[in-house]
């Protein structure tokens, strides 16, 4: 933003930045207009006006000050889609030079001027510099989240701790917030400006349905109210209107060839892929958290441009996400909250309602409540009888189910005129909290105390807090990471810079390695283990089992591999002859897999005498990569082989999170070849089904902004430029052969190779050995031979030898790489050409 020289006054700044506006065809809005006039004045500034009157403007004003000023400037925001979304609309206005990133397991142009980053890297960084903190403005969004249960701290320390900073916090949603302007203007001593603008510059029809949705939906489009956002509360919901829409004329021709022209080439490579091309293709939309992020920024993308009629979707819209929407049809009322099913509060209702209206499209936004399904098919039977009494007092009046939480049109009268809740403080204390604090120096005690007893909480709370705070510090006193006497309150050990910033138990993570030997491995050709072995006979995989354990739960992930393992068990306990009362009590030990679950768990408690902050965090033995690598898996074939075509997203996040914790933990010296082909393996896999999440920041310097250009995201690199990653596709596609020969699953084996006589070869390799082995020698890469003299040509030659019980080794699987076929497809094609006996 070159209007704006440097060390302009304020005045100066206000005029830059209007000029600026102004050649963008913006004119300010008068809450716009007031709140930059505050923020340049050096004003706190709280910005409650509803969605779609510009609040991110108001912010790159805040930046624009902050920048001038030589100060610098943190944004923040709860998710990391709307600070990924924030980062690069901030990098196009002030350069990538002006712009950094951090987000808790990713960061680029950190030292930068203005940040952006979750609201919890913000509040950890307050917590460990206190006031003297390199933080000169902070920008809050979606403010709302203070009243957030698990995550509201983040947004009070900073507001406690941060005492030179000015602050701008913004939401559509405040309701009531006169108490924490009135500590923030004690506290820093800066006027604090309230700014409401309560009138939208695009007004809100509202009203309340009782007829079936494709009915409403047609008559909307009919009327020209698209684009339409169907709101549902359940990834499951979503999908499934979108494709009872699909039958619907939604879009025109010329409307379906400016799609298909938008997308262009565009992969749609997983089984959910292939049915998002269908539905967008017709004009309709999906829109969940548990999409890849190239999908969702596709739908994201299309929408923006005008191109979709009608989105299916969840309710992630509501938290600042920019996809411009005319009509929100809302499926319900109410919503399951991770406890139980309730009625949305009316903060919930105005967050996903506020959508309706494209400030400069738009002269007016609808937002269509649906009533439930039975007051539905009440009103439908009704409108059939017509006038006929007779047939009016034969209808049987359907009534809500029992136990279901019901709505009707006075609930959504009630929501319509109520204001947001007022927020309710949600302090909480850690020990990697006091932990920071302590770290800060100077005097810890005046630190603790003014963060326990001089905050936002009820007096009540406050004591509570206190009384955790003496136990927190007892402990870590007694474990001699803290030690205190008449020079103060200290650590006795030396704390990473991103403590608590990153995976929290990534020190424990680095313990337990320590107790695994590298040479403790029947991956080298030997079947047998040393007696003293630790691990499972896998160095590699125990090392990815340990960090695994110290990642999020993926609660979709480990409910289907329950699902399948229970189901394995049932089938093998009826072939068992086990009774029914049997098989039921057996299966409740059933569970998802956890390697080194008995290990990890004494290794913990041995950690947590001498490091007793870590029972903070909850450690949790699961197998997503390792149960990918050891079923030899595509990340399509995972998917598929555990259902998760809803939550092919969060897989992917999963892999991406373990893939960086591996690379930020393991040091160099606990690292073999099999880790490192295994690493190279797993990133390959994560930057092939979406870039985004590991090469988005290649495209910094120069981004796309050219509104024209097909909705492509980058392609990935070349699947076999990465030949270490390559190798490793190539082997498991060749040890997968073996793991079903070893199952003598001939029709798998048929359907991979249809060319081959699998049933033929496998009676025969059988006539000379009971088994086929697949432990951790059958894996060896010395025996997958791969011959790349024909590489030229564009094809590879394999050669793998099955592991028999009798160590012979006498039997072979040949094969063939298809070079260019794989790069196509972004994964390795293998064709089995040969299984025979040497």
């Amino acid at each position: 933003m070159d209007a704006i020289p440097a060390d302009a006054g304020g005045d100066a700044v206000y005029d830059g930045f209007t000029a600026w506006a102004e050649g963008r065809g913006l004119t300010l809005y008068p809450a716009q207009d007031e709140a930059v006039m505050e923020l340049v004045s050096g004003a706190h500034v709280v910005l409650a006006t509803p969605t779609g009157t510009g609040k991110s403007l108001v912010a790159v004003a805040a930046h624009a000050a902050c920048l001038a000023s030589g100060g610098r400037s943190y944004y923040t925001a709860p998710i990391k889609a709307l600070v990924s979304e924030k980062f690069f609309a901030l990098v196009e206005i002030f350069g990538p030079e002006n712009v950094g990133m951090v987000t808790g397991d990713s960061s680029v142009n950190p030292d930068a001027p203005i940040v952006c980053c979750t609201a919890e890297i913000l509040a950890n960084l307050a917590l460990r510099q206190g006031a003297a903190a390199d933080v000169d403005q902070v920008v809050m969004d979606e403010f709302h989240y203070y009243g957030d249960p698990d995550r509201g701290w983040a947004w009070q320390v900073p507001l406690l701790t941060l005492t030179g900073a000015q602050f701008l916090l913004m939401s559509a949603t405040l309701g009531d917030v006169t108490a924490i302007t009135d500590d923030l203007e004690r506290r820093t001593g800066r006027p604090v400006a309230e700014v409401t603008g309560l009138t939208r510059p695009v007004p809100l029809h509202f009203s309340y349905e009782r007829r079936p949705v494709h009915e409403v939906l047609t008559m909307l489009l009919d009327e020209g109210e698209a684009p339409v956002y169907i709101v549902h509360f359940a990834q499951a919901a979503a999908l499934e209107r979108a494709q009872a829409l699909a039958s619907v004329q939604i879009a025109s021709r010329a409307q379906r060839d400016a799609i298909a022209e938008a997308i262009g080439g565009f992969r749609f490579t997983t089984g959910f892929g292939k049915t998002l091309s269908r539905l967008v293709r017709a004009g309709i939309g999906v829109h969940h958290a548990g999409m890849l992020p190239r999908y969702r920024r596709l739908v994201e993308t299309l929408a923006q441009r005008g191109l979709l009629r009608v989105i299916c979707g969840t309710d992630t819209l509501g938290v600042g996400i920019n996809v411009p929407i005319r009509t929100v049809v809302i499926t319900a009322l109410s919503k399951y909250d991770g406890t139980k099913m309730r009625q949305l509060s009316a903060r919930e209702f105005h967050q996903v309602a506020g959508r309706a209206g494209r400030a400069g499209y738009d002269t007016h936004g609808n937002v269509v409540v649906m009533a439930p399904e039975w007051e539905i098919e009440n009103a439908v039977a009704l409108a059939k009888a017509g006038d006929d009494a007779a047939k009016r007092k034969k209808i049987v009046r359907k009534k809500a189910p029992t136990g279901v939480v019901n709505w009707g049109e006075g609930s959504s009268e009630r929501l319509i005129a109520a204001a947001p809740e007022p927020l309710v403080p949600q302090l909480k204390l850690t020990a990697a909290m006091l932990i920071n604090v302590i770290a800060r120096g100077g005097d810890v005690f005046a630190d603790v105390r003014a963060l326990v007893f001089d905050n936002h909480e009820p007096r009540a709370r406050r004591y509570a807090l206190a009384r955790r705070a003496l136990a927190i510090f007892r402990t870590l006193r007694d474990a001699g990471i803290v030690e205190a006497d008449e020079r103060g309150i200290r650590l006795t050990v030396d704390l990473q810079p991103n403590f608590a910033l990153n995976q929290p138990l990534s020190p424990f993570a680095l313990a337990a390695i320590e107790l695994l030997d590298p040479d403790d491995s029947a991956g080298g050709g030997s079947s047998s283990l040393p007696a003293d072995a630790v691990g499972s006979g896998h160095y590699a995989l125990d090392v990815v089992s340990i960090i695994e354990s110290t990642l999020d739960d993926p609660r979709a992930i480990l409910s289907q591999q329950e699902f399948k393992a229970r189901g394995e068990a049932v089938a093998a306990m009826k072939r068992d002859g086990i009774e029914y009362d049997e098989r039921m009590a057996l299966l409740e030990e059933v569970t998802y897999p956890k390697p080194l679950d008995a290990l990890l768990a004494q290794a913990f408690e041995v950690f947590a005498s001498s490091q007793p902050w870590v029972r903070d965090f909850a450690l949790s033995p699961k197998s997503v990569v390792r149960d990918m690598y050891e079923r030899a898996m595509s990340f399509a074939e995972y998917v598929s082989f555990y259902q998760l075509a809803r939550s092919e997203g969060l897989v992917l996040r999963y892999l991406s999170d373990a893939y960086r914790a591996i690379r930020q933990t393991v040091p160099d010296a606990a690292t073999t070849d099999d880790l490192d082909d295994l690493v190279e393996w797993l990133g390959e896999l994560v930057r092939q089904v979406d870039s985004s999440l590991v090469d988005e920041w290649q495209s910094l310097i120069d981004p796309q902004d050219d509104p024209d250009a097909p909705v492509v995201p980058p392609a990935p690199p070349s699947i076999i430029a990465n030949r270490r990653a390559f190798t490793v596709l190539v082997r498991n596609e060749l040890f997968r052969r073996v793991q079903l020969a070893a199952l003598q699953d001939d029709d798998a084996l048929t359907t991979l190779d249809p060319d081959v006589d699998w049933p033929a070869a496998l009676d025969d390799y059988y006539d000379d050995h009971d088994e086929i082995l697949t432990g951790g020698a059958a894996r060896s890469p010395r025996l997958c031979v791969i011959d790349e003299t024909d590489a030229a040509n564009g094809m590879w030659r394999v050669e793998q030898t099955i592991d028999d019980p009798a160590g012979d080794h006498d039997w072979r699987i040949h094969a063939d790489v298809d070079l260019p076929a794989s790069v196509e497809a972004g994964a390795a094609v293998v064709r089995v050409t040969q299984v025979a006996r040497l």
